[in-house]
């Protein structure tokens, strides 16, 4: 064997290098994400599955599917960890998902109502905006908390929760570690104040208009928001995802004006692009489809329009389910507790200046 064919054989047969192996296809990739992003919006289906059950039980019927649910999501989360390799679908549940039943949501909307209410609940979110943002400012000046993380905890409590956090973070130059905790104090604090609303509320002297209207108006995520409105009826459930939709949209504003105090401060480079929340559209559109042409000029049964209501209501038990399960008590760490304590006192104040006002 000469010299050369012997050098072509030992190249045929060498294993591929490194670079080749990480660069080759690997067979069934595709599929096993498609897999693993399904097994994650199951994981959320089952465990709002369980709450559904669980809310059929005296006790437990006062809070709702939605409560029950989103608290085994952070029961479990605290036991077993966040389950990693399900975060496609998880992830799909809490955002996606959630946009989607505030859309769908739109077609048991009544316009007339709104339209009555929009302009005062326009006003009151830019309150509740300012307010919260300027006090737990305040607040964490006076207790020397971590002020970057104090501000986005703020914005967090003024707006939209996590979103607003994780908008306004790159704006600001936050670090990810304060922008990951932030997430997810606003997503425990919140949990727990939609739960402490739910439970109070038959014993408040709102109606339901007025109890859906301070929901919407003081609490922090969306998801909190339907998790304590929809107690208390679909009108008051209305009113309330109008009002934080409100905030969300306010959102819009407050990283543009944020946007020019960092570069007049010299400290950001401007440009950044800002999500609009194309959801609230969908949701205004769906309202108006629902108000002026379905049963209108599209005959539906009443049987169909429970089937939606009840449809919305379990896909936002899911999306609150992959909320949950973002929930970790570790994150809470000695960095966070001032900065997290000037955030409950703002949340605790901000529900009772909004209770006065609505």
């Amino acid at each position: 064997m000469s010299e050369q064919q012997a050098l072509r054989e030992d190249f045929q047969n060498e294993p591929l290098s490194q670079t080749n192996r990480q660069s080759s296809p690997q067979p069934g990739g595709g599929s096993n994400k498609a897999l693993l992003w399904i097994a994650g919006v199951g994981f959320t289906f089952v465990i709002a599955l369980i709450g559904f059950f669980l809310a059929k039980i005296p006790g437990f019927s006062m809070v709702g599917p939605m409560a029950c649910s989103i608290v085994i999501a952070v029961i479990y989360r605290q036991i077993f960890g966040y389950p990693k390799a399900l975060k496609s679908g998880i992830t799909f549940s809490s955002k996606k998902l959630l946009r989607y039943a505030i859309v769908l949501f739109g077609l048991k909307l009544n316009v007339d109502t709104i339209l009555h209410h929009g302009l005062g609940l326009l006003a009151r979110d830019l309150f509740a905006v300012v307010f919260a943002i300027i006090v737990t400012v305040f607040i964490a000046k006076l207790f020397k908390a971590d002020m970057s993380l104090s501000f986005l905890l703020g914005v967090g409590t003024g707006v939209c929760g996590a979103s607003a956090i994780a908008a306004v973070s790159p704006i600001v130059k936050a670090k990810e570690e304060d922008t990951a905790i932030g997430a997810g104090i606003i997503a425990l604090m919140g949990t727990v104040f939609a739960i402490a609303y739910t439970i109070l509320r038959p014993y408040l002297p709102l109606s339901a208009v007025q109890y859906g209207t301070w929901s919407g108006t003081s609490l922090h995520e969306i998801a909190h928001v339907a998790l304590a409105g929809a107690p208390a009826g679909q009108n008051a459930l209305a009113i309330a995802l109008l009002a934080k939709l409100g905030r969300v949209f306010l959102l819009v504003p407050l990283c543009l004006v944020l946007v020019w105090w960092m570069r007049r401060k010299g400290k950001g480079k401007g440009g950044e692009k800002i999500e609009f929340p194309y959801f609230l559209i969908g949701f205004v559109a769906m309202s108006l489809f629902g108000s002026y042409v379905l049963g209108k000029y599209i005959p539906v049964s009443k049987g169909f329009m429970d089937g939606v209501s009840s449809l919305t209501t379990f896909i936002l038990t899911m999306a609150m389910v992959g909320l949950g399960l973002n929930v970790s008590f570790k994150a809470l760490k000695s960095k966070a507790l001032r900065p997290l304590l000037a955030m409950t006192m703002t949340s605790v104040l901000l529900s009772f200046v909004i209770f006065l006002l609505v």
